[in-house]
């Protein structure tokens, strides 16, 4: 970027969005931390929407060394997440509405398959632990926050690819999952008249029955309903969303008068 260089803001670390203590990093993959950590951020905008920064904020951010923040980056690129600029540090993806909304058709055929699978697969522990996460839904369905389903939503999210069985599905529905997690924080932190998560909890509570109890038609169905009310979204988002919350790199339309 030529011209004067912008000072960056100071930056906080991040906290572990699953509330747990940092854990011995003999013991741990630091990638997978590393990735976990700016994806989190990500999704809840703390890295808003084309933001540019250098590796050295998501170091201070995150708290991780330089190669395991690198790795992330990496995989985090792959996912079209975060664009890297060369000589200039990496930008976090803006929010294109018009994409996004192509690729929810992409993530439709895609869910219906390994819903299908883990349907088709779930056995009894399987069962135990989607029925666990169904009763934590319903338990709190009338008061769980945004930030606190999206830690659930990531677990549900994981363990139907790993009972679905077949890893090359991980690669290609993991990052289709965090950008409309990102769009869904965004939806219910800034569209007025949100009806809150009560809507979505119910698509989710649907489909973790039909897969617990194998019932694989009404499993499709119910990844259906979810995927259709993602996209509702959409309209709300396309008439009332300020372009900025979308794009932070973007000039103000309208410029305040001075004096």
């Amino acid at each position: 970027m030529a011209g004067k260089r912008q000072s960056r803001p100071k930056l906080a670390k991040a906290e572990d969005p699953s509330g747990a203590p940092p854990r011995r990093s003999n013991r741990v993959n630091l990638f997978e931390l590393a990735y976990e950590r700016t994806e989190h951020l990500i999704v809840t905008c703390e890295l808003k929407p084309g933001h540019f920064l250098a590796i050295q904020d998501l170091q201070e951010m995150t708290g991780f060394s330089r190669t395991p923040v690198h790795q992330a980056v990496s995989r985090l690129a792959d996912d079209t997440l975060i664009l890297i600029k060369p000589r200039h540090g990496v930008q976090i993806a803006p929010i294109d509405l018009a994409r996004e909304r192509m690729l929810l058709h992409l993530r439709r055929d895609i869910e219906r398959f390994v819903i299908r699978l883990a349907a088709e697969r779930s056995g009894p522990s399987h069962r135990n632990q989607f029925l666990h996460m169904e009763r934590l839904l319903r338990e709190r369905r009338d008061s769980m926050s945004v930030e606190e389903f999206n830690v659930l939503d990531r677990r549900i999210d994981k363990l139907i690819l790993a009972v679905a069985g077949e890893p090359f599905l991980e690669h290609t529905v993991r990052p289709l999952h965090t950008i409309f997690r990102r769009i869904g924080w965004v939806h219910h932190h800034h569209i007025k008249g949100d009806t809150g998560l009560k809507t979505t909890i119910d698509c989710h509570l649907t489909v973790l029955n039909a897969v617990a109890n194998r019932h694989i038609n009404e499993a499709m169905a119910a990844s259906d309903a979810l995927i259709d009310f993602v996209d509702s979204m959409f309209d709300s988002m396309e008439r009332e969303i300020d372009p900025s919350l979308l794009d932070c790199s973007l000039e103000p339309l309208i410029v305040p008068r001075h004096g």
